[in-house]
């Protein structure tokens, strides 16, 4: 059934707010869902520490990589490359690791899996510096890239563990070398708790830590405190997209008035003009 001009005009008119609306988070990015994913991630891994547990934690790593690149504004041939690259090298480092268990190669798909965390950081914090202006969308993003950049330190603890397998990596010889501390003594090093429980015993994990802890200090003292100060509500943002009302405050020294029509000759104090009749 045909439906008539005025009416589709009106909702042509009705829809087209919800589209804009809809473009510009498409804009902005969904990091919302990526936060999500980041958090089943860390769940995962922190109650259990299984094989299919890593597993699962790098098909989640895949899919974040995925959702950042395409939150960016690179063009559509290098989104699809670097798709095309970060499955073939997760799908690559998971055979490795199933099918060759050694701890080489669990060591290469540590550190691949950190290679990877460390791109999508990179793309996430080069996406918020190019936004015009902060949103919620934005804090979330910034909130996962700090969750990265835990994972991402854990998986590097993780390569640096296996690659070095003739000593151990915590100084505390009852504490597993095991995806779930490092991950934990990540985030304890990111955030500088100390609380003292685990302490890496290798040069290169104490490296690494450092770096971490210095990263961390960073990243909170500079992207975050700036991102959150500038940060407006959407009736911010529409008060100041709007400008002042139009019946506002005139300014100083206008009271909107015509000026007063000057006083006629004579009327004024004797002596200005003629003197007046008697």
């Amino acid at each position: 059934m045909p439906v008539p001009r005025g009416e589709a005009a009106t909702v042509t008119r009705g829809q087209r707010p919800a589209r804009a609306r809809w473009h510009a988070q498409e804009s902005q990015g969904r990091y919302g869902l990526l936060l999500i994913l980041l958090l089943a991630t860390y769940l995962m891994s922190a109650f259990s520490a299984d094989t299919w547990v890593a597993a699962a934690q790098l098909g989640l790593f895949v899919a974040t990589a995925i959702l950042a690149l395409r939150s960016t504004r690179l063009p559509r041939a290098w989104v699809r490359a670097g798709v095309a690259v970060g499955a073939t090298g997760s799908v690559a480092a998971l055979i490795l690791a199933v099918t060759a268990p050694s701890d080489f190669a669990v060591g290469l798909a540590s550190l691949w899996t950190g290679i990877l965390l460390l791109a999508t950081v990179v793309l996430i914090v080069r996406r918020i510096l190019s936004l015009e202006s902060v949103t919620l969308q934005s804090i979330y993003a910034v909130i996962s890239s700090y969750l990265i950049l835990g994972l991402m330190f854990a998986a590097f603890f993780a390569a640096e563990s296996k690659f070095h397998t003739g000593q151990r990596f915590f100084a505390e010889p009852h504490d597993p070398a095991n995806s779930r501390n490092f991950q934990y003594f990540s985030f304890t090093t990111l955030t500088t708790l100390g609380y003292g429980d685990f302490t890496a015993a290798d040069p290169g994990g104490r490296a690494i830590a450092v770096i971490e802890a210095l990263t961390g200090q960073i990243f909170l003292a500079t992207l975050v405190a700036r991102l959150v100060a500038a940060f407006r509500g959407p009736a911010e943002r529409a008060a100041a997209a709007a400008g002042p009302p139009p019946g506002g405050p005139a300014p100083a020294g206008d009271t909107g008035m015509p000026d007063a029509a000057a006083p006629p000759a004579g009327s004024g104090p004797a002596g200005d003009g003629e003197p007046p009749r008697a």
